[in-house]
C-alpha cells in the first residue's frame, strides 16, 4: 500500500472550535460549493498544528438519514472517495486548509456518484486556493 492513499490522524478535523470556525462568519479566506449528495466548506487555516495540507470532518446529519446503518454507509462511502482522491487536489505549498464535507442528499447514494461529487468537489477547492494564492 503507497502512502499518497493513507489517511493519517494528522488529516482529521477534531477540534470543536476549528470546526465551528468553518461555519462561523468568515474572518480569513472561505469558500464553499455543493455538488449533489455532498456540499463543502472550507477555510485557510495557517495556525494549525497538523503540516497536513487538507484536514478533514464529515457529517452526515440525522435529519437526513434517519437510521444510523444508513449514516455510516455514507460515512464510509465519503471517506472512501476522499482517500482516494485527495492526493487530486493541487494546493499551493503551505497552504492548509480545513474542510467540513457535510451530506445533503434525502437517501443512501451510490460509491459511483459520491466519487464524482468528491473530485467535482476537490478540484473546486483547489481551484479556490490557486485562485486567492495568485491575488495575494
Amino acid at each position: 500500500m503507497t502512502s499518497e492513499f493513507r489517511l493519517y490522524k494528522k488529516q482529521r478535523l477534531c477540534s470543536p472550535t476549528a470546526i465551528e470556525a468553518l461555519f462561523a462568519p468568515s474572518q480569513g479566506s472561505t469558500g464553499s460549493a455543493l455538488c449533489y449528495p455532498l456540499r463543502a466548506v472550507w477555510r485557510e487555516n495557517p495556525g494549525r498544528r497538523s503540516d497536513a495540507p487538507i484536514a478533514f470532518v464529515i457529517m452526515v446529519p440525522k435529519r437526513r438519514l434517519r437510521h444510523a446503518v444508513d449514516r455510516v454507509l455514507m460515512r464510509r462511502r465519503i471517506r472512501e472517495a476522499f482517500r482516494l482522491h485527495h492526493h487530486e487536489c493541487a494546493l499551493p505549498e503551505g497552504i492548509r486548509i480545513d474542510v467540513a464535507f457535510v451530506y445533503v442528499g434525502n437517501s443512501p447514494q451510490d460509491y459511483g456518484r459520491v466519487r464524482h461529487a468528491m473530485l467535482r468537489l476537490l478540484s473546486d477547492i483547489s481551484s479556490f486556493c490557486n485562485q486567492s494564492q495568485s491575488t495575494q
